[in-house]
């Protein structure tokens, strides 16, 4: 049998997961009585542990949320996962999340087992980051939690907005979703003056009060991720293009990402696609790795480094 405190630890260990326990399957579990149960269930309750019992012929408990947060109990995976989680977030987006997780990083290490912080060690040790922009856009995470739940309420938001450029406009939507991208975060809504779907840089933008009325959801695009993405990377491209590939569409979709561009299907054997990016040499890799022919018009500049390439890879074979 185990002795009250491990008996406590592992009674917590089972309520933490997301389902109903019967006491009687708590009793087989522990080793105990059902009465044990209930004294320990007391216990926890004591500590401020939110421990809700259904009623009726078998009856049953688990953990709620309570007022308060309580300590938590974390399995070997679980807490390598959150250390590693929080030292990822250090770097974040999220204006004033550094400080947070730092301090929460540092309480988890302090406690992690001596296999457990070796573990951690090993993996930030032989891990090497890509160096962010420090001058990169950061979120205010009021701004995000307000979005979230107008979101949430379906409720009508009017922001002030700045484009690319700087220029000022108000605008009203419904809002729909928040979707992270790297260090961006985006703002999915029904534009209501455009009377279209729009996405909206959330470093971009301040939310007026008080929201506006409640609205009937619309059907949302099938994929919001994949719509957010081609929608901000058509934004940003410099150079866009029409490529006409002799290959089936269904084919020539699942050989790219959604953000590199969309396929129009033209017949059975043949489709457009409509892409584009910073560089040329960006767009002759997506080309190069569509393992199809295809036809290309423009832009001149795209023109030219396919003969490039042409040329140098008929002289690395000769």
């Amino acid at each position: 049998m185990l002795e009250t405190s491990a008996r406590l630890l592992r009674l917590l260990s089972l309520l933490q997961t997301p389902r109903d326990w019967t006491g009687a399957e708590l009793a087989e579990r522990l080793g105990v009585s059902g009465r044990t149960v209930r004294t320990d269930v007391k216990r926890l309750r004591s500590l401020g542990y939110p421990v809700l019992a259904t009623r009726g012929a078998v009856g049953g408990y688990r953990l709620g949320a309570g007022a308060a947060l309580p300590p938590l109990l974390l399995d070997d995976e679980e807490a390598v996962a959150v250390t590693i989680s929080l030292r990822t977030a250090t770097g974040g987006a999220i204006a004033g999340i550094e400080e947070a997780s730092l301090r929460a990083l540092a309480k988890l290490e302090q406690v992690l087992p001596s296999r457990l912080r070796r573990r951690v060690n090993t993996l930030q040790t032989y891990t090497v980051p890509v160096p962010r922009d420090s001058a990169g856009p950061t979120v205010d995470p009021t701004v995000l939690t307000t979005l979230a739940t107008v979101c949430r309420d379906r409720e009508r938001l009017r922001f002030d907005y700045h484009d690319h450029a700087g220029a000022a406009t108000l605008r009203t939507v419904e809002p729909y979703r928040l979707v992270n991208w790297g260090r961006r975060w985006y703002l999915l809504a029904w534009d209501l003056d455009r009377r279209d779907w729009r996405t909206f840089r959330v470093d971009r933008l301040q939310p007026r009060t008080p929201t506006g009325p409640r609205f009937t959801l619309r059907d949302l695009p099938d994929d919001v991720a994949a719509y957010v993405s081609r929608r901000v990377s058509a934004a940003a491209w410099r150079y866009r293009t029409e490529v006409t590939v002799h290959a089936p569409a269904s084919i020539v979709a699942d050989r790219i990402s959604p953000a590199v561009g969309t396929v129009e299907p033209v017949d059975e054997c043949t489709c457009v696609l409509h892409t584009g990016a910073d560089t040329v040499e960006t767009l002759g890799v997506y080309l190069g790795q569509l393992g199809e022919d295809f036809h290309v018009t423009g832009p001149p500049e795209l023109l030219a480094h396919l003969r490039r390439l042409a040329n140098r890879y008929a002289q690395a074979t000769t």
